[in-house]
C-alpha cells in the first residue's frame, strides 16, 4: 500500500482538524488540491438544511459557499446529490437479493445493465445517476465477497479504483454514496472492502476525512476484523498500512488507536509502527522513549495474553527470511539500537588497560562514564532487551550484542539510579552469557567485575543506598562456591523483575570466572566480615543485604573452614535491628547456633564459631530494668533484646538436643550461667513481644515454644491470668487514681519508711498503697528494697493489711522478674533465719 499510494495526495492533519472542528477560517487557508479532497462533505454542508439555526453558523455557511463558488468540481458533486437516492437504494436491495439467490459470482446486475465498454470508459461517458450506480454495484460486489471469504484475504482488481484520471471523481461518488445510504453502506463495512482494492488506503482516508467523526469507529472496526499477526500476510500488511495512513491524518488519536490494538490483541506490527511514528515526532534525547515504554509494557505487564501475543510477533518476525527495512520488526530493532548507541559513552579505549597502567597514568581516561542523565534510560533499555531475549525469544545480531555489552560494562555515576543500573547489568550478564563470545569481550567483563568490587564501598557511601550491588556480588559468589545455581537464577529473575528461563549449564563459564579469578572462597569470607552491618535493619529494607551473604556463608561453613570469626558481625547486626522484624534474622541465628555446636568437618573438630559472650548479652539489656522514663533512653531496641533472648533460649535447647554428640567433643561448648539468666527480665520481654506480635512475625510464638521447653515454671496459667488483669478496667482505674505523690515516692523513701516500722506503720502503709497503682515495669526499681526489708514484717504487731499489700506487690513483680525476686530472697535467707531465731 505504501508504495502504491506514494504519488497520491492525502488529507493533511491540518485539514482534517479543520474538518473536525468545522473551522471555516482554516478551511479557507487550504490550497486548492487539499480543498478538492474535502468537497463531498463541504458541498453537502452547504446544500443541506442545517440542524444548527444560530447566526454564527449562518455566517460560516456563507463563507463556505464563497469558498466553493470558484471550484469547478463542485458542479459535478451537486449533480450527484440531486439523484433520487431512495430509488437507488431499492435497486441496490434488489441486486443484493438477486446475487444472494444466484450466488455471489453471478454477473447479473440490476444497478448496471448492458455495459458497452470497460468500467473506466463507462464511468467517463456516464451521467451522475449512472456513475453512482456503477460505483455502488462495484462496491457491493466487493463487500459481498468480503462477507463470503470467511476472513481469507483476496485482492480485487477494479478499474474504477485504479484509473489515475478518475480517482478523485470516484472518491466523490464513494463519499456521497456512503453519506446518503448509510444503512446500505455502513462505513466500517465500506472501509473493510476498500482494503481489497488498489489505492484502498487513499480512498479510505478521503472517506473518513469527509465523515471526520467516524474516525474511531472505522479504526476500531478495522482492528477488530484484523489478523492476530499482521506481518505474516498480505492482508495484514495492507490493513496495518491503511490504519497507519489514517493515524498520520489524525495524529492526536494515534496512541488511542494503539490502545485498541493491544486491547484486541490484533495487528502487533501496527502498534509498533504507530509507536515508531510517534517516537520520531516526539523525539527526546534524555528521557525514556515511548517505544521503550510501549514494548516494555507489553512484555513486562501483568496481562499474559498480551505478552504471548507480542512474543509471537517477535518470534515469527525473526523466522521470516526477508528481514528488510520494510519489516516493522526490523525498524523497531534499528530504532532501539540507535537509542542504545545514542547514550553509550563516546570516548572509550579499545585496548584493555591493566590496573597498574592506570595507576601509573592517572590522567589517562580509559573509560568515560555513563552520563547521569542517561542512567535511567540505560536501565530501561537493559530491562527491555532482557524481556525481548528472555520472554519474546529475540536472538540479538552481532551488532546488537556488541553494543549491549558496551552499555552493560559502562560505569555510571554513584547515585541510587547508578546502583540500580550496575545491578541490572550484572544480572543481565548472568542471564545472557552468550553476549560474551570472544576472549576480548570476556576480558572486558572481568575488568568491569573487578571495578565493581573495587568501587562498591564508594558507591554505597555516596549514593546513600543501603542495599547496593556489593551484596549481590558477594551472594552470587557464595552461590557459585556452593553450586546453588538455581538460587542464582532466582536472584537474577528477582532483580530483573521478570521470569525468564536460564539454563544452569549456561552459567558454567561465569562460575569458573567467579570462583577461580575474582572471588575465591577465602576472598569472599574475608570480604564478608568487613561489610558494614545494615543500620536499623527491618523488613522495610528490601533487596539483597549483607545479612543474606552472611547467612549463606554460615550455611556453607566458610567462616569456620577459613578460621574467620563472624561472632562480632552477627552481634552488631542483632544490635542494629528494629521493627517490623526482617525475615532473615531468625534463620541467621539458627544457622549461627548450628555453626557453634557442630564442627565443619569430622577431620577438623575445632572448626566452630564462637558464641556471644555473657558480658555482650548483658549489655543488650542495659536500661530494661527501670521505670518507663528509663526505658525511653534504652541503648538497644526491644527487637534486639528479643532476638538475643531467642538466641540464648535456642542455644540452650540446641545444647540439650545435641548432648550425645557434644559429649564426644574435646572442646565442649558451655551453657550460659544461671546468674546471667537471673538478670534477664524474660517475662517482661515476653509481655512486650505479645503486644508487638504483628511486627515480630513468628518471633513471639517461637519464644513461647522455647520457654515451655526450658522454663516451664514461667508458663503457669495463673500467672498469665494475673497478667491479663494488668490491661483491663482495673489498670485504667489505677491510672486515674495515680497522683503525683504516688509517682514521686523513691526507693530511698520506701527504705526510710521500713526503718520506721517498729515505731510507726502509717508511712510504709501509705507508700505501699501508692505502689500498688504502678505498673509492673515501674515497680522494678523498688524490688530490692521490698525484698531486703521483708524480714521486718515477721515481727509481731505488723498489720495484716501491710502483709497483704506486700504480697500483692510480690505477685505483680513476679510477672516481670520471676527469677530475680526469688534469687534476691534466697540471698537474704540467712538474715531471715537469724531474725526469726532472735
Amino acid at each position: 500500500i505504501m508504495a502504491e499510494c506514494t504519488s497520491l495526495q492525502f488529507v493533511s492533519p491540518f485539514a482534517f482538524e479543520a474538518m473536525q472542528k468545522v473551522d471555516v477560517v482554516r478551511l479557507a487557508s487550504l490550497s486548492d488540491p487539499e480543498l478538492r479532497l474535502l468537497l463531498p462533505c463541504l458541498v453537502r454542508m452547504a446544500l443541506c438544511a442545517p440542524a444548527d439555526q444560530s447566526q454564527s453558523w449562518a455566517q460560516d455557511k456563507k463563507l463556505i459557499l464563497r469558498l466553493l463558488s470558484g471550484v469547478e468540481a463542485v458542479n459535478s458533486i451537486v449533480a450527484l446529490l440531486s439523484v433520487d437516492f431512495h430509488a437507488l437504494e431499492q435497486d441496490a436491495s434488489k441486486e443484493q437479493q438477486l446475487r444472494h439467490k444466484l450466488g455471489g459470482g453471478s454477473g447479473e446486475s440490476i444497478l448496471v445493465s448492458q455495459l458497452q465498454h470497460g468500467l473506466t470508459l463507462e464511468f467517463e461517458h456516464s451521467d451522475s445517476p449512472r456513475r453512482l450506480r456503477l460505483v455502488l454495484s462495484e462496491l457491493l460486489a466487493i463487500m459481498n465477497k468480503v462477507s463470503e471469504s470467511s476472513g481469507e484475504f483476496f485482492f480485487k482488481s477494479s478499474e474504477l479504483f485504479e484509473s489515475p484520471v478518475y480517482l478523485e471523481e470516484a472518491a466523490d461518488v464513494l463519499c456521497i454514496l456512503q453519506a446518503e445510504l448509510p444503512s446500505l453502506l455502513p462505513i466500517v463495512d465500506v472501509a473493510e472492502a476498500l482494503l481489497h482494492v488498489r489505492n484502498g488506503a487513499w480512498f479510505l482516508c478521503l472517506l473518513v476525512a469527509n465523515v471526520p467523526d467516524s474516525f474511531n469507529e472505522v479504526c476500531r472496526g478495522l482492528i477488530k476484523n484484523g489478523e492476530r499477526q499482521d506481518e505474516e500476510s498480505l492482508g495484514g500488511r495492507r490493513r496495518t498500512d491503511a490504519l497507519r495512513f489514517l493515524c498520520k491524518m489524525n495524529p492526536s488519536q494515534a496512541l488511542k488507536v494503539r490502545g485498541m490494538v493491544v486491547e484486541e490483541c490484533h495487528l502487533p506490527g501496527l502498534g509498533v509502527a504507530l509507536t515508531l511514528d510517534h517516537t520520531k515526532n516526539e523525539a527526546s534525547e534524555d528521557g525514556v522513549s515511548d517505544l521503550v515504554c510501549f514494548v516494555s509494557g507489553l512484555l513486562l505487564g501483568t496481562n499474559a495474553k498480551v505478552r504471548t501475543w507480542f512474543g509471537t510477533f517477535i518470534r515469527n518476525g525473526q523466522q521470516r527470511k526477508r528481514e528488510t527495512s520494510s519489516s516493522v520488526l526490523w525498524q523497531m530493532r534499528r530504532q532501539l539500537l540507535l537509542e542504545l548507541m545514542g547514550i553509550l559513552p563516546t570516548v572509550r579505549s579499545t585496548r584493555i588497560v591493566e590496573e597498574a597502567d592506570v595507576e601509573m597514568e592517572p590522567n589517562v581516561s580509559v573509560y568515560s562514564g555513563l552520563k547521569e542523565e542517561h542512567v535511567v534510560k540505560a536501565s530501561a533499555l537493559l530491562r527491555l532487551y532482557c524481556a525481548l531475549m528472555g520472554i519474546a525469544g529475540l536472538k540479538p545480531t552481532e551488532e546488537e550484542a556488541e553494543q549491549l555489552l558496551q552499555l552493560m560494562t559502562s560505569r555510571p555515576p554513584a547515585t541510587p539510579a547508578g546502583v540500580r543500573f550496575v545491578s541490572l547489568s550484572f544480572c543481565m550478564l548472568l542471564a545472557f552469557s552468550t553476549l560474551v563470545s570472544t576472549p576480548e569481550q570476556e576480558q572486558l567483563m572481568v575488568v568491569w567485575l573487578s571495578w565493581m568490587i573495587k568501587e562498591e564501598a564508594y558507591f554505597e557511601s555516596t549514593s546513600g543506598v543501603s542495599a547496593s550491588f556489593g551484596e549481590m556480588l558477594l551472594l552470587v559468589a557464595m552461590y557459585f562456591h556452593s553450586n546453588q545455581l538455581s538460587a542464582i537464577i532466582d536472584l537474577v529473575c528477582s532483580t530483573l523483575g521478570m521470569k525468564i528461563v536460564i539454563k544452569p549449564s549456561s552459567l558454567s563459564r561465569m562460575k569458573t570466572i567467579f570462583t577461580q579469578e575474582i572471588f575465591t572462597e577465602q576472598v569472599v569470607t574475608a570480604h564478608a566480615v568487613r561489610v558494614p552491618v545494615t543500620s536499623n535493619l527491618s523488613a522495610n529494607i528490601t533487596g539483597f543485604l549483607p545479612i543474606h551473604c552472611i547467612y549463606q556463608l554460615l550455611r556453607s561453613r566458610s567462616f569456620t573452614k577459613h578460621k574467620v570469626s563472624i561472632k562480632d558481625w552477627i552481634y552488631r547486626q542483632l544490635c542494629e535491628t528494629s521493627t517490623p522484624l526482617h525475615p532473615q534474622l531468625l534463620p541467621l541465628i539458627d544457622v549461627y547456633i548450628n555453626s557453634i555446636l557442630t564442627p565443619a568437618s569430622k577431620s577438623n573438630p575445632e572448626a566452630t564459631n564462637q558464641p556471644v559472650t555473657e558480658q555482650e548479652i548483658l549489655s543488650i539489656f542495659q536500661g530494661v530494668i527501670g521505670g518507663d522514663n528509663i526505658r525511653l533512653h534504652q541503648r538497644f531496641s526491644i527487637t534486639a533484646q528479643l532476638l538475643v533472648l531467642y538466641y540464648i533460649l535456642s542455644y540452650e535447647e540446641a545444647l540439650l538436643a545435641n548432648t550425645k554428640t557434644l559429649a564426644a567433643m574435646q572442646r565442649k561448648p558451655k551453657s550460659y550461667s544461671s546468674s546471667l539468666m537471673d538478670q534477664i527480665p524474660i517475662k517482661f520481654l515476653i509481655r512486650q513481644a505479645q503486644g508487638l506480635q504483628q511486627e515480630l512475625g513468628g518471633l513471639h510464638s517461637a519464644l513461647l515454644r522455647l520457654l515451655a521447653t526450658n522454663y516451664p515454671h514461667l508458663c503457669i496459667v495463673d500467672d498469665w491470668i494475673c497478667e491479663e488483669e494488668i490491661t483491663g478496667t482495673d489498670a485504667l482505674l489505677r491510672r486515674m487514681l495515680l497522683t503525683n505523690n504516688a509517682k514521686n515516692h523513691s526507693p530511698k523513701q520506701l527504705q526510710e519508711a521500713f526503718s520506721a516500722v517498729p515505731v510507726s506503720h502509717t508511712q510504709v502503709m501509705q507508700i505501699l498503697e501508692h505502689l500498688t497503682l504502678l505498673s509492673a515495669s515501674e515497680l522494678i526499681p523498688y524490688a530490692e528494697v521490698l525484698t531486703s526489708n521483708m524480714n521486718q514484717l515477721l515481727n509481731s504487731g505488723v498489720p495484716r493489711r501491710i502483709l497483704q499489700t506486700v504480697n500483692k506487690l510480690w505477685m505483680v513483680l513476679n510477672t516481670v522478674m520471676p527469677r530475680s525476686v526469688p534469687v534476691i530472697m534466697t540471698s537474704l535467707l540467712p538474715s531471715f533465719i537469724s531474725d526469726t531465731q532472735t
